[in-house]
């Protein structure tokens, strides 16, 4: 089996209004620029599963233990994308493994 001692940190976005999806693009994508992430993407769900069409934007994040996940939590940019996504989202759903 493959070593896996890595996290990956998975979060789901969802819209109040599909028109403020590339807002919450742009917001997520500051956190790009914290340094804790090995891996760190922003994407808007393309929506080819005809079953499910509920998020619109998607991050995933690698990271090489805890404490960094910690850090990138705690790093003021990411205050700075809450208080940017935060009022345009309707739901968020994280999953870290």
């Amino acid at each position: 089996m493959k070593d896996r001692s890595f996290i990956r940190h998975v979060v789901l976005f969802s819209a109040k209004d599909k028109a403020d999806v590339a807002r919450i693009v742009d917001g997520l994508s500051m956190l790009a620029d914290i340094p804790h992430a090995s891996t760190f993407e922003v994407v808007q769900n393309s929506q080819v599963d005809a079953l499910s069409g509920e998020i619109d934007v998607v991050v995933y994040a690698e990271f090489v233990d805890d404490a960094a996940l910690q850090a990138y939590k705690s790093h003021q940019l990411y205050q700075d994308a809450i208080a940017v996504v935060r009022p345009l989202r309707e739901m968020r759903i994280a999953a870290d493994f």
